[in-house]
């Protein structure tokens, strides 16, 4: 055993998760990766007859999507030098055929290439630390073999390939795009990167199998073919791998009944799971949770931003500032919960000159900070939502945008007083007639600016559009996030006054949404507050008006 030469590390690592509360069995992948590192049992190569033939796997997902546990688990199972019995046998792939012929039966290489050498300054320190371990580790294992330390790692490789009865290593080298993202490392760093990669690898008879993680694709800092015999398997354009990260619906459901029956005082709820994590989906059109946030949380017994607690809102400011004119407007339909159309292609984020609002979408598609469906992008959940909010009320070059989420913790306190001098105030304040999202011509822009204007009550709040009553108007309701507090029915209404908007209200009878249906708890114990903001486009002016439709119970409620 060595630093990288089936080291204890992924097998240790492992170990940990299986045998943590929330852990999900994802052995499946084993099962698909097995046909290609071994003969099946007829004799012939594996995987011929299955067109499962190709060595050479990339596996890209946004962070804290379950990669570097997969990649673990794909070391600690074929790796030699410990047992993994203990391990594996509880698991799925313990029912396989192939499970006995393969557990610790190869040479596995295992690199995690997101650690960095001490007071690491250049590429080829970090680079010189990987070759100097991995030639320690052929020398302490292979010292019938001539090999010096000063050896190309391939020439290394091809003598022991030679010399051992056709010895062969499977690679499984995580975060594969970690060092791109270094301030040290140049274009020319990034060239010599890929070519140690390409001769590590490309055509060399000891390779069994090359699983590689990381969140960028490959193929387009691949300036040539030097590493084109990987098949990339992404989250939005490949179906194959997509059920092994992420949690699925029925995989959040079944590690829900375990928090359910292991938690004292649960204060989750299936749903709050479903808000906050879910969103994402898979080529095949299967909906994805994040895997470390649904974990967190159940663990903790609180949702909170987990997963995008790892890096500040920033970073999602990052691609919006390469170009604010083109997305503004559409950053304010996003939080609004609208998708927008966008061609995504996964390759774009490998630039760092975002120019394009496809590039600056697609990038934030990569990263997960978006999610892609059917031609379109959407913020996923309230996790991420939580993030895009952040950067609405911080950043003042957003515009208009900016300005609506600034005044909107003012906005509910006017609408919860009944304040509607004010409130009318806060529209003027903000509106601005060269900006197209205040033309009040569709759906989509009256959803973005009640949304925006009211962005702080999502704390307390959960905020839905109930229905299309017309056109030219939405209706709103507030739904109280603690049911003793107050509820809101709000109407838009463009050329028309805001007691038609709350004569609609009471005609649609969308109160009952609130007061709940018979033999149900209401929704809300508080006041109902019927809200209707009226807009005129003639005059460029806006109204509102407030109504107490009945005084709340005051009782406390859990």
């Amino acid at each position: 055993m060595g630093l990288y030469l089936n080291s204890r590390k992924p097998h240790n690592n492992y170990q940990e998760v299986v045998k943590s509360d929330y852990f999900v069995d994802k052995t499946g992948l084993l099962e698909e990766l097995i046909p290609i590192v071994g003969p099946g049992e007829d004799g012939n190569p594996a995987g011929l007859s299955t067109g499962q033939s190709n060595k050479y796997i990339c596996i890209t997902r946004p962070r804290r999507f379950g990669k570097t546990i997969a990649a673990n688990m794909v070391a600690a199972y074929f790796g030699k030098g410990y047992d993994g019995h203990l391990t594996f046998d509880s698991l799925k792939i313990s029912a396989s055929k192939e499970y006995e012929r393969h557990l610790n039966r190869h040479n596995v290489i295992s690199i995690t290439l997101n650690e960095l050498p001490r007071n690491c300054h250049s590429y080829d320190q970090y680079i010189n630390r990987i070759q100097e371990r991995m030639l320690k580790d052929l020398i302490h294992e292979y010292p019938q073999i001539q090999i010096d330390g000063e050896d190309a790692l391939w020439d290394a490789f091809n003598n022991i390939y030679e010399l051992e009865e056709n010895a062969k290593f499977i690679f499984v080298l995580d975060e594969w795009d970690f060092i791109f993202h270094r301030d040290f490392v140049t274009d020319r760093d990034k060239s010599s990167y890929i070519g140690f990669l390409s001769n590590l690898l490309k055509d060399q008879p000891y390779v069994e199998l090359a699983y590689m993680t990381g969140i960028l694709p490959i193929a387009k800092y691949s300036s040539g073919s030097e590493l084109n015999m990987f098949f990339e398997y992404t989250m939005a354009s490949e179906e194959r791998f997509g059920g092994y990260f992420g949690f699925s619906e029925t995989e959040v459901d079944g590690i829900f009944e375990r928090y359910t029956a292991v938690t004292r005082k649960p204060r989750i709820t299936r749903e709050g799971l479903r808000t906050w994590y879910d969103g994402y989906h898979t080529m095949s059109g299967q909906k994805v949770y994040n895997p470390r946030s649904v974990v967190a949380a159940l663990t903790n017994n609180n949702l909170g931003n987990y997963w995008t607690s790892s890096g500040p809102y920033d970073e999602i400011f990052y691609y919006v500032e390469k170009n604010i004119d083109d997305v503004r407007d559409e950053i304010a339909l996003l939080v609004s919960g609208i998708a927008v159309p966008a061609k995504v292609r996964e390759y774009a984020a490998t630039s760092m000159e975002l120019t394009t609002r496809e590039e600056i979408f697609s990038a934030m598609v990569v990263y997960g900070f978006l999610s892609s469906e059917n031609g379109r992008v959407v913020i996923p959940n309230r996790e991420l939502m939580d993030k895009f909010e952040e950067m609405l009320m911080k950043e003042a070059s957003l515009g208009y945008v900016h300005r609506l989420a600034r005044e909107s913790d003012r906005m509910l306190k006017a609408t919860l007083a009944g304040n509607t001098d004010e409130m009318v105030g806060i529209l003027e304040y903000v509106h601005d007639t060269e900006t197209p999202i205040f033309g009040y011509s569709s759906e989509a822009e009256l959803t973005a600016v009640v949304n925006l204007i009211y962005l702080s009550a999502r704390d307390s709040y959960r905020i839905e559009r109930e229905d299309k009553a017309g056109v030219g108007y939405v209706d709103f309701i507030f739904y109280p996030r603690c049911r003793k507090e107050d509820g809101i029915i709000l109407e838009l209404k463009v050329d028309h006054t805001p007691e038609e908007a709350i004569a609609q209200i009471l005609e649609r009878r969308y109160i009952l949404r609130l007061m709940g249906k018979l033999g149900e708890e209401p929704a809300c114990e508080g006041r109902i507050l019927l809200v209707g903001m009226a807009f005129d486009r003639k005059s460029k002016k806006h109204s509102c008006k407030v109504e107490v439709l009945r005084e709340g119970s005051g009782e406390e409620t859990e």
